[in-house]
């Protein structure tokens, strides 16, 4: 019997069709597994979702795409090429970044940060080059170690691993890191906003995470025309052109077991699917304390862990387009430090804010009307684990973060051109997602929740239940959790002695980039 046709008499159910849940069907459907994906919600994407407003499409979650080289691979995997699936436009500059009257834009090409930074900041450039310098090592060492699983203590010793250690379990954070390149703390920022993606501070986020912020500067940032939820629509249609079945609208009550071993779902309308593997892209929180058929874990036992911070959330439809704002910008709190340790210590709501915003209409004529724009705001803030009454604050919250982007940007008169409105708050995260806390990037990656720290890729001693996602190894982040979905994939190759042709990963990593 060959491969493909062992591997179609192994039915694998995928619950949720999130990034990780689809880019593990669109896998395992090309190596010839049956698959379904279950999917309580009406549309694909999960928290990268397509969120409409009328006539403006806007991207719940993720906003754009580094670390391309990987979802390259994703879609290598499904036999696809991302270039001829998708348009995805290079952004340069990647953001602009503002501290009161003091800006930057950043950008990929070295030349042009360099200058940047000494016209914002003389004296800066020498320790952006040695920082980019440094960090070409870190990043040959480290992004095997993350495309591999922890399943076993012994993975902790193998080579690949053992020769990054001196980057990985190190005393510094990454705020603290910057230091040894840069003196002024406003340009440290500039390269550890990125910890934001992790949900976590820089003064407490280890430093083998400065490789987020060497990611961006090497390698660029993309937009998707049409938004970053057309990689999931994509992912899903490639999946089914493999074959997959995706069921949308079809709640997972339970993860049927049998001892330690999964037998499939039961859906909240009764039906029962038989598998012989099942791949969560659930909520990892949601999973383990609701859905696992009597070996749940109990939620004050999860509340122990660390837990990312949440977001609130803004979707505004404009009958204007400000073209002289830039795609991307990040405003800053004017005190930063405390800003975020009131977000790490996650009882106040911050009212010195930071403040991100999408302008992506100026570069994507597809997500709103001709001469009008979207604008996505994101706020970091804290998670639901203390109680706060965003029904009742909510409203004054938004004002208060409308005021600032009014005036630290040139959308002077931003509210007299909203025709469109949507808001998300942490408490719509925990009630809606569902999500564990409303914790929008999962567990936090602090050094005792990570590698074999981290909930395995194969969920603990289950012989046939896999994770994908952020919850999972190797952590939140889009590039990530489709890393997530690989690993977990072809775990479940090997389980059913399943051989498939893997993708290069050396090149990626080696060839030169513009």
């Amino acid at each position: 019997m060959t491969a493909s046709r062992k591997n179609a008499d192994r039915h694998i159910v995928v619950v949720g069709a999130g990034p990780g849940g689809l880019t593990s069907a669109m896998i395992l459907a090309h190596r010839g597994f049956r698959v379904t994906v279950v999917e309580k919600a009406g549309r694909v994407g999960g928290r990268s979702a397509c969120l409409q407003a009328g006539p403006y499409i806007f991207d719940t979650g993720p906003t754009f795409l580094h670390q391309k080289f990987t979802l390259e691979e994703m879609f290598q995997e499904a036999g696809r090429n991302l270039d001829e699936e998708l348009d995805l436009v290079q952004l340069d500059p990647m953001t602009r970044l503002k501290w009161g009257d003091t800006s930057i834009d950043t950008t990929s090409d070295s030349k042009k940060m360099a200058a940047e930074i000494e016209r914002a900041f003389p004296g800066e450039s020498e320790g952006f080059q040695r920082f980019m310098a440094d960090h070409e090592e870190k990043l040959r060492l480290l992004i095997p170690c993350l495309q591999s699983s922890y399943g076993n203590l012994r993975d902790l010793f193998r080579k690949r691993l053992l020769d990054a250690f001196p980057y990985v379990v190190t005393r510094d954070s990454v705020f603290s890191l910057l230091g040894k390149y840069f003196s002024d703390e406003r340009l440290r920022l500039a390269f550890t906003f990125q910890a934001k993606y992790l949900g976590m501070s820089p003064w407490k986020c280890p430093a083998l995470f400065s490789i987020l912020a060497f990611l961006e500067y090497r390698f660029g940032i993309y937009h998707v025309q049409g938004g970053v939820s057309r990689i999931s629509e994509k992912m899903a249609e490639i999946a089914e052109q493999e074959g997959a079945e995706i069921r949308l609208n079809s709640c997972v009550r339970e993860v049927l077991s049998e001892g330690w071993e999964t037998s499939g779902v039961v859906l909240e309308s009764g039906e029962v699917i038989k598998a012989d593997a099942v791949v969560i892209n659930a909520d990892y929180g949601h999973a383990v304390t609701r859905l696992l058929n009597g070996r749940n874990v109990s939620g004050e036992k999860l509340r122990r862990k660390g837990f990312s911070c949440s977001t609130f959330m803004l979707y505004l439809g404009l009958d204007t387009l400000y073209r002289d704002e830039p795609h991307h910008q990040i405003l800053f709190a004017d005190d930063y430090r405390r800003n975020v340790d009131e977000i790490q210590k996650e009882r106040t709501v911050s009212q010195d804010m930071s403040v991100y915003v999408r302008n992506s209409s100026v570069t994507d004529p597809l997500v709103a009307p001709e001469g009008h724009s979207n604008l996505y705001i994101l706020v970091p803030t804290i998670n639901t684990r203390h109680r706060i009454d965003w029904p009742g604050m909510q409203s004054a919250y938004r004002d208060k973060v409308l005021d600032r982007v009014e005036e630290r940007t040139g959308m002077k008169d931003l509210r007299r051109h909203i025709v469109e409105e949507r808001m998300i708050t942490p408490r719509n995260w925990q009630d809606d997602g569902p999500i564990f806390l409303g914790a929008t990037f999962n567990l936090k990656h602090t050094l005792n929740q990570l590698l074999y720290l981290r909930p395995h890729n194969r969920y603990a001693k289950f012989r046939n239940l896999y994770l994908a996602g952020g919850g999972t190894h190797p952590g939140s982040g889009l590039p990530t959790i489709y890393e997530s979905a690989r690993i977990s994939s072809n775990l479940i190759c090997e389980q059913f002695g399943s051989t498939y042709e893997p993708v290069d990963l050396t090149s990626p990593l080696l060839a030169e980039r513009p």
